[in-house]
């Protein structure tokens, strides 16, 4: 075949065009994916198997909606903490102690610390809940072990982020694969799943049930640890996004990061609540994670005991070392001052060894953990809101305005949860 000199001169060209290489460009998306799966974690640990099979068990599909809904908020915040990340190639923290008053910034440092002991208690209570099913471990050495593993996962991060994020992916896997399991066991009422989509509750207990369940799953130290991760994931994002080619290249590649991880968080945790609300409504003998472990070998079999507790295993190892790298994060962008972590690992660990230690039942200390978690969603919401509209900090990057309305509305909605919780718990 003969080529005219214009066809010669034009084929080079239209073979150098990118979208000649859409393997290549699906490559370099896929390879910029690992700072959300990180942050997902946190969004199906021990606490949030505290409260999904509490609330299926007691009220069957009625709390569905909510799950779904904290999803979807859980998306929303993570996408505009990663985003905030790769506009300014600093974590929340940072950007808060450099705008906000000294007091505020030392405010704001003290709850994320309580967030933080909050964030161990139910991490720490749930890998020491896993080891005592799977090898009869006491609870105190247990939670020593649980804390000791974190410890060691987190060194994955001197080699790299990607190392952490592999081992960090991999036990995301182990948590999903173990309720994918139970699940088809334990089947799905298609009917209950519809009802349970419609937003209701069924009384006070219900409500302090939706609000753990909120705390559970749009955790607070999170928002801060996902956008410390995003700058050194990405590379020089800052300068790369000043284009708007650029811009789009690594926003799509992070929508698809939450997308992914926070998808499957979501399914896990609506799996959670499914298979409680198909095996033991209305069964007063499941009151605990304990009694869950016994409910299933009973109902389904060793397999699906021995699954729960190896994902209850997974998820305290994995949360564990991501809570206590958001503790390093907070101090070191509100503070500017570094902890090794070893000292910060001990103090965080106290609390939950007290818990452990007293007796205290670890279902409802993990249930009541997430309830605090839930107080401190708007302290770090609010910041995030407020910097991520300003288009002297995030130029190109800055919030639509339909964005930051949808995220004050999230934030109104669980601030005013936690207001009417409050009132109605201490005055009835």
């Amino acid at each position: 075949m003969y080529l005219s000199k214009t066809e010669a001169a034009v084929l080079p060209s239209t073979l150098s065009r990118p979208a000649r290489h859409p393997a290549r460009s699906k490559r370099r998306t896929w390879a910029m994916l690992g700072p959300a799966f990180v942050a997902a974690v946190a969004y199906v640990d021990p606490g949030n198997f505290a409260t999904n099979f509490s609330g299926g068990a007691s009220f069957g599909y009625t709390l569905l909606w909510v799950i779904v809904a904290a999803n979807l908020m859980a998306m929303l915040i993570q996408t505009l903490t990663a985003k905030l990340g790769l506009a300014t190639g600093r974590d929340l923290a940072t950007c808060c102690r450099e705008r906000l008053p000294r007091p505020v910034v030392w405010g704001l440092w003290a709850q994320a610390e309580a967030v933080a002991i909050a964030t161990d208690l139910a991490e720490i209570v749930g890998g020491a809940v896993a080891l005592y099913l799977l090898f009869g471990v006491p609870l105190p050495i247990g939670g020593l072990i649980t804390a000791v593993v974190a410890f060691v996962l987190l060194a994955f991060q001197s080699r790299g982020h990607r190392p952490f994020e592999r081992v960090i992916t991999g036990l995301l896997l182990v948590i999903g694969g173990g309720f994918a399991y139970t699940l088809v066991g334990s089947g799905v009422d298609m009917g209950g799943v519809a009802t349970g989509m419609m937003p209701s509750f069924a009384g006070q207990d219900s409500l302090l049930l939706a609000t753990g369940i909120l705390g559970a799953t749009v955790m607070p130290h999170v928002i801060y640890v996902h956008s410390a991760l995003t700058p050194g994931r990405y590379g020089d994002a800052v300068t790369a996004g000043r284009s708007h080619t650029g811009r789009r290249r690594l926003l799509r590649a992070q929508r698809l990061d939450v997308l992914l991880a926070m998808g499957l968080a979501g399914l896990v945790n609506a799996a959670m609540l499914v298979i409680a609300a198909q095996l033991f409504t209305g069964d007063a003998s499941i009151t605990s994670l304990e009694s869950v472990h016994a409910g299933l070998g009973d109902q389904l079999g060793t397999g699906a005991a021995l699954a729960f507790a190896l994902a209850l295993l997974a998820s305290g190892f994995a949360a564990s070392s991501v809570g206590t790298h958001a503790g390093q994060v907070v101090m070191a962008g509100f503070l500017r001052k570094h902890v090794p972590v070893l000292v910060r690992r001990l103090i965080t660990l106290a609390p939950a060894l007290l818990v452990l230690g007293l007796g205290v039942d670890p279902t409802k200390a993990l249930v009541w953990s997430q309830v605090v978690l839930c107080f401190g969603i708007p302290f770090a919401l609010v910041p995030l809101l407020w910097l991520t509209s300003r288009k002297d900090l995030m130029g190109g990057w800055v919030n639509r305005r339909l964005t930051t309305l949808t995220g004050s509305v999230v934030a109104a909605l669980i601030i005013g949860l936690n207001g009417y919780l409050l009132v109605s718990t201490f005055l009835g």
